[in-house]
């Protein structure tokens, strides 16, 4: 009897300090999820609550420095959606990001097949495509605006040697999205590339080796194993891609300033111009147009998770 109550005695002070065990962990799980809360808080939640709320109501710089702005509910959203800039500002933010995601990704999937061959140089030459990467916009935007000048461009000279006459390329209303969308496709080929290749490194090498001998060609293998056992990289490279497009500001306003004509308006410059580029600052719109490419990206990041999780299951 006596024994089975030091047992118990026992039992109970080694079970004892459990509980401050379990709460110091959670304390401790806490701190470490603090800083990430507190990120996600100023950087992402705060931004969007400001961006709704001035889309909700009429700010000018009246307002801004008064601090009564107008509620106007949704009237902002209906204004938009009525201007005619919309409906061609809708169709060049299509075309601009698709093309480019497209180009992008085609360009960076072939060069990193291209690199995925170990030869002398390659990882020189691999670096060298990182270049336009690591230029900042603005000198890249204005290399490329340079290059596409009508009169002294370098892409018309040699162009015309080849018996091609001049391409207003910027200031045609037929070739400046083109113009811009050359661009935006050199500057992302080198994410596309390292991304890619990256996640053939991952592909095990005896897998071509057994298909080679089982008979099967380049194109069976790149049919066959490079793109399904590639399709999650390709999946969230495009969904980057696509986030990274919608917002592009820089390069089409310093090229073009989304014209002329408004031919190369996609929202985003839209928004900015609405903003900040008329002289005449007007919030409250622009944080409406915003809002929609906010919308369109959080529907591509839907749709990806989705598709993700449809290929887990299977």
């Amino acid at each position: 009897m006596t024994s089975l109550r030091t047992e118990t005695v026992a039992v109970r002070r080694e079970t004892r300090p459990a509980a401050p065990r379990n709460r110091a962990r959670r304390w401790t799980a806490v701190a470490f999820l603090a800083p990430l809360i507190v990120y996600l808080l100023v950087f992402y939640a705060y931004p969007l609550y400001r961006n709704i709320e001035l889309s909700v109501h009429d700010y000018t710089p009246r307002a801004f420095v008064q601090g009564d702005p107008e509620f106007t509910g949704l009237e902002n959203y209906r204004d938009i959606l009525a201007d005619g800039t919309f409906l061609r500002a809708l169709r060049s933010t299509a075309v601009f990001t698709l093309a480019s995601i497209a180009a992008q990704y085609a360009i960076g999937l072939a060069l990193a097949v291209f690199f995925h061959r170990h030869f002398r140089l390659a990882a020189t030459l691999r670096a060298m495509f990182l270049v336009p990467w690591l230029l900042p916009l603005i000198v890249s935007a204005s290399t490329w605006s340079w290059m596409l000048n009508s009169e002294n461009g370098i892409v018309n000279a040699a162009l015309q040697a080849f018996g091609i006459g001049q391409i207003n390329w910027l200031t045609s209303p037929d070739t400046s999205l083109l113009a811009v969308t050359i661009a935006n496709v050199w500057l992302g080929v080198p994410f596309n590339l390292v991304i890619l290749y990256a996640g053939l490194q991952n592909i095990p090498a005896e897998l071509y080796e057994a298909a080679g001998l089982d008979g099967a060609g380049a194109w069976q293998r790149f049919r066959r194993i490079t793109l399904p056992l590639l399709r999650p990289v390709s999946l969230i490279t495009l969904l980057l891609g696509l986030i990274y497009t919608l917002k592009v500001v820089d390069i089409i306003w310093i090229m073009t300033r989304g014209g002329p004509a408004d031919a190369s308006t996609t929202l985003a410059i839209w928004s900015y111009r609405e903003a900040f580029g008329t002289g005449q600052p007007d919030f409250s719109p622009a944080a409406a147009v915003g809002n929609l490419l906010i919308l369109i990206a959080f529907v591509a990041g839907l749709a990806h998770v989705r598709l993700q999780r449809r290929e887990e299951a299977g």
